[in-house]
């Protein structure tokens, strides 16, 4: 099981590149780099392209309403180069909360455009592309005229299926199925491997179904907060993930439009994910962190002692789970990772 960790997009990020340098040491596989409101997230990718040597890095992720597809290829095209083939694109459609909150931009056609960018990439990495007619996008747009390059365009990157891996973060059911047909990877952000069958099983195989051979199996990709230690150790790290939780379920999108409400009702807790939003979205967002069923902040987080942690990693690994991205909950990130990673090559 390849291990990663992701940059926290709310704070300064060189400090978290020196980090990152000394976990690359220890054994860590990955580095995704998120974006949201904070810093853009290619600007960091390409910095660490040049200072890591061994680990991928990966866009996790980059929202498909904020950037034409072909920047997008360029994008990837771009950091796989410089990094020497080591970036992975992850891909997502963010929410209306930040895609028209923030950027100003229609929040319109969510898997389509998922779908024509990865087509276009893919396109633009291998053979060329000099006009595309899909879903959501034309290129080039045609107005009374009609312009366009006239001539297939072909990226300076490796060509073909699968030679920069696409990982979708996305969570819905028809969403999980074209991340099942169409992409490398399938990043959750919330997964309990117990509940994956009854969540998105049905979605997995029919995305499957349709699924070139080439691409291979599908990877999937999980963030877990973690800490190794006992009970008395644990218990305050695990609670104080409560707050993020409650923003993701609570007030990640107005009622009716959000994903992670859903997908916490759909894993099993629907009352709790109710009420952590209807609190969450009144303002009584202390209460709302405390509403949180222990069973619920233990099923979502991977934390306890080595023979517990390793038991979880085992049943991820079972449900398919080939990255674990983790959410450091201890201040000595670089200790954690050392015995996640003994853990890991031991289960």
């Amino acid at each position: 099981m390849r291990l990663g960790m992701a940059i926290d997009y709310t704070r300064a990020p060189l400090a978290q590149v020196d980090e990152l340098l000394a976990l690359e040491d220890v054994g860590l596989d990955v580095a995704w780099v998120p974006e949201a409101w904070g810093y853009d997230a290619p600007s960091l990718l390409g910095f660490l392209a040049a200072r890591t040597s061994r680990m991928s890095i990966a866009a996790g992720v980059l929202p498909v309403h904020t950037r034409t597809p072909s920047l997008i290829a360029q994008t990837a095209a771009g950091l796989a180069v410089l990094s020497g083939g080591r970036f992975e694109l992850g891909l997502g459609t963010s929410g209306p909360q930040v895609i028209e909150g923030f950027h100003g931009v229609a929040f319109a056609q969510p898997r389509a455009r998922l779908r024509d960018t990865i087509e276009i990439c893919r396109l633009l990495w291998g053979g060329g592309m000099s006009e595309y007619d899909g879903r959501a996008v034309r290129v080039p747009l045609r107005d009374g005229e009609g312009t366009g390059l006239g001539r297939p365009l072909r990226l300076l990157a490796p060509g073909g299926i699968g030679a920069i891996p696409i990982h979708l973060a996305v969570m819905r059911p028809g969403m999980v199925e074209l991340a099942a047909e169409v992409a490398d990877g399938w990043y959750p952000l919330f997964f309990i491997p117990e509940r994956l069958d009854a969540v998105w099983g049905a979605s997995l195989e029919r995305g499957r179904a349709a699924r070139v051979p080439e691409l291979g199996a599908l990877q999937i990709t999980v963030t877990m907060a973690c800490a190794i230690g006992d009970e008395t150790q644990v218990a305050p790290l695990r609670d104080a993930m409560r707050p993020e939780i409650a923003r993701y379920v609570g007030g990640m999108g107005a009622r009716g439009a959000n994903f992670y409400t859903e997908v916490v009702a759909r894993l099993g807790w629907p009352d709790a994910a109710a009420a952590i939003q209807d609190l969450y979205l009144s303002g009584s967002r202390t209460k709302a962190a405390q509403t949180i069923p222990e069973d619920m902040l233990r099923a979502l987080t991977l934390c306890g002692p080595p023979d517990a942690i390793a038991e979880r990693i085992g049943a991820l690994r079972e449900a398919g789970v080939g990255t674990l991205i983790v959410r450091a909950l201890e201040p000595d990130a670089v200790g954690l990772i050392t015995s996640l990673r003994e853990i890991a090559d031991a289960t």
